[in-house]
């Protein structure tokens, strides 16, 4: 289950850092996506260009201001669901989401981990 990070850094005190590493600890295979370089968990950060179109979950660590840039590039990607982590909350994006064949799950990818949820 392939999961792309969107809003990737490379600091450890950012959720994106941490749940990037959790992830990769739990075996899941990842996809860092933002704006920053570097490479976290082992996997470098690229910048979103072509889609994707083997990846399950998006987990979105961008606040909704944001996120707008990226509707497109998330309906052509296609993932099964979007995890709106905390603070990432976005009912137009997750209509999107719905009309589009995608789950949209609020909640928190590290609760979801750490709980045997994910």
């Amino acid at each position: 289950m392939k999961t792309l990070i969107l809003g990737a850094t490379t600091n450890p005190a950012r959720y994106a850092y941490l749940a990037a590493n959790r992830l990769v600890a739990a075996g899941h295979e990842i996809v860092n996506v933002g704006i920053k370089k570097g490479a976290v968990a082992g996997v470098d950060i690229v910048p979103p260009g072509e889609p994707l179109h083997d990846i399950h979950t998006v987990t979105l660590y961008i606040g909704p201001k944001l996120q707008g840039q990226y509707y497109d590039y998330l309906m052509k990607t296609k993932p099964k669901r979007i995890i709106f982590n905390p603070g990432t909350e976005n009912d137009e994006l997750a209509a999107l989401a719905k009309t589009n064949g995608i789950e949209p799950v609020y909640a928190c990818t590290l609760v979801l981990l750490s709980t045997g949820q994910y």
